[in-house]
């Protein structure tokens, strides 16, 4: 079975349509904290009723595709494949945004060929925004990164005082006192700071270039694959770093002016290097 990276993006993109499809109608029928089916590593970090259901609905499609495939969930058990193709899955990213009802969640998709991610789905559920990514030596960048069918690329340069980022928080409150005391000494060295809920979006917005930067520890490989790719094909880098908190910190942003990001990451306290 072919694996070429378009093809991936593709299959990728009508699972993510179908499972967001899935996620707005539970949200349609009212999905509350009733609608919560369990917490993981604390009683903050949720997971709905309708993550399973999207989860499950993107394992079937995917893999009744693909069945040689292995497979990486969040909310689900491993799957392990023979054909070097790995998917990597977010059924929703941004939960606690779900759940309340705020209009910043995705559902994410990326595909592996021998440990290399090389397409990428983010699909903004309330907004119906489609970020996709996918490699493709022949095109310029080596490959394609678009909202909507529409080309993405990073902000241009700014200094760091005039860059606008993104952040978020550890659903553990020892770390998130970690990242709070981080990000309160960033704050007065930058334009601002915005916290969404939604790594996969939050890097999307720095590949369209509404965002100059993304910097959060904690974060997991299904919250990032998609996204990252998709923020690297439009002019964007992203390096995963030992955080202050014990835990991965990834750094994302925009090609021109990205050492100077990570210094400022480091600066701040987010690294314990």
């Amino acid at each position: 079975m072919t694996a070429q990276p378009r093809e991936l993006a593709d299959l990728a993109l009508k699972v993510a349509q179908e499972a967001a499809a899935l996620v707005l109608d539970h949200k349609a029928r009212g999905g509350g904290s009733d609608w919560v089916a369990d917490t993981k590593s604390s009683d903050v970090d949720v997971v709905t009723l309708a993550d399973r259901a999207s989860e499950d609905l993107i394992r079937d499609r995917l893999l009744s595709a693909r069945p040689d495939d292995a497979l990486l969930g969040e909310e689900g058990d491993d799957v392990v494949g023979t054909s070097g193709v790995r998917w990597i899955v977010d059924p929703i990213d941004g939960t606690v945004n779900f759940l309340y009802g705020l209009p910043e969640f995705s559902v994410s998709i990326a595909a592996e060929v021998d440990g290399e991610v090389v397409a990428g789905v983010v699909l903004d559920a309330a907004k119906e925004r489609s970020y996709v990514g996918f490699v493709d030596a022949g095109l310029p960048g080596g490959g394609a990164a678009t909202r909507n069918g529409v080309p993405l690329a990073v902000r241009g340069p700014a200094p760091v005082s005039q860059r606008l980022l993104a952040t978020g928080f550890s659903y553990s409150a020892e770390k998130r006192a970690v990242q709070a005391a981080a990000t309160a000494r960033m704050l007065p060295l930058v334009r601002d700071i915005r916290r969404h809920g939604s790594c996969a979006l939050e890097l999307c917005h720095v590949a369209e270039g509404a965002l100059d930067g993304y910097v959060e520890e904690g974060v997991n490989l299904w919250d990032f694959a998609a996204g990252g790719l998709i923020a690297r094909l439009a002019g964007a880098q992203l390096v995963v770093l030992p955080g202050a908190g014990g835990t991965d910190l990834v750094v994302c942003g925009p090609d021109h002016g990205f050492e100077e990001l990570v210094a400022l990451a480091r600066k701040s306290g987010f690294t314990r290097e």
